[in-house]
């Protein structure tokens, strides 16, 4: 992103961030490598290089500890602005500064530092998985197959155009925990281990949402609930049974992450298409999933 300034990030956010770029991370971050078990759209299919019976490998991770710690630095000094700016929040983790405020200025210009991270991140990740494919089949990432689809942010903030009340309005657009869905574009929606991921394309109708659509199924349990729902049982197990392998680095790592700690990402992506804020273009099964 262009206007990141290296300056209104912290030294301490710069040394976690030098021990963590090409890693993964914990908590729902993944590797899933997945077959493609069914297309909803031909023509988009075709145009993103998607077919039936196709493997695909789906990436979800971020600016880790980099990022973690600007937002971390940011938001303490946040509750200032509330009382300087006369701000009202129902919760003081929304706590907040207008844009163009010297505050907001900071923080914009320090979470673009953030963003760009994070895609050099997902790149390095990318190149590491293509090394272990080559490796195993002997072949290059160009044989393979193994191109790049798409790759976005899902926790980002944006200055983007839009038509308000017959006006047009310059705005500033966070999406936290969703991804962009302009008109022609994919739009990526991760499920569970258990279940399916799914591909979409973004439609004219999304304006209604700010060009925005869910980035996943989101959570029905918390980690520790989940934890405790999935006490006593193999969770791996389960999964192998339905001929999918997990992997992860963390032993309370898949009990967190458990198919039923999520709602049903069918459900989910069934509720977006009818809407018309994205059209479902094809459905990944997992095969095989690598969890932080």
């Amino acid at each position: 992103m262009k206007g990141a300034d290296p300056s209104k990030v912290s030294e301490r956010a710069y040394q976690r961030g030098k021990r963590q770029s090409g890693t993964l991370g914990s908590g729902n971050h993944f590797v899933e490598v997945q077959a493609v078990d069914e297309i909803y759209d031909e023509e988009k299919a075709k145009n993103f290089g998607i077919e039936k019976g196709r493997v695909t490998v789906m990436l979800h991770s971020g600016s880790r500890g980099f990022g973690y710690q600007i937002c971390d630095d940011y938001s303490k000094g946040m509750g200032a602005s509330l009382v300087k700016y006369k701000i009202s929040v129902p919760d003081r983790q929304l706590a907040s500064a207008p844009v163009r405020s010297p505050e907001g200025e900071a923080y914009f210009a320090a979470m673009k530092c953030a963003a760009n991270y994070a895609w050099n991140n997902r790149q390095c990740l990318m190149h590491l998985v293509r090394e272990v494919f080559e490796r195993f089949f002997r072949e290059g990432p160009g044989k393979l197959g193994m191109s790049l689809i798409y790759d976005v942010a899902h926790n980002i903030a944006k200055i983007e155009k839009y038509n308000i009340n017959g006006k047009e309005r310059t705005l500033c657009v966070h999406r936290k925990g969703a991804t962009r869905a302009f008109p022609g574009q994919p739009v990526i929606i991760p499920g569970d281990m258990g279940r399916a991921s799914f591909l979409l394309v973004g439609t004219e109708k999304a304006k209604e949402t700010f060009y925005s659509t869910c980035h996943g199924a989101g959570r029905v349990l918390s980690r520790k609930a989940a934890i405790s729902a999935c006490r006593g049982r193999s969770i791996s197990g389960e999964l192998a049974k339905k001929g999918i392998a997990v992997m992860a680095a963390g032993r309370s790592t898949l009990a967190e992450e458990a198919p039923e700690a999520y709602k049903n990402v069918n459900d989910v992506v069934h509720v977006v298409h009818e809407a018309g804020i994205s059209k479902r273009v094809a459905r990944m099964r997992p095969m095989c999933v690598i969890k932080g």
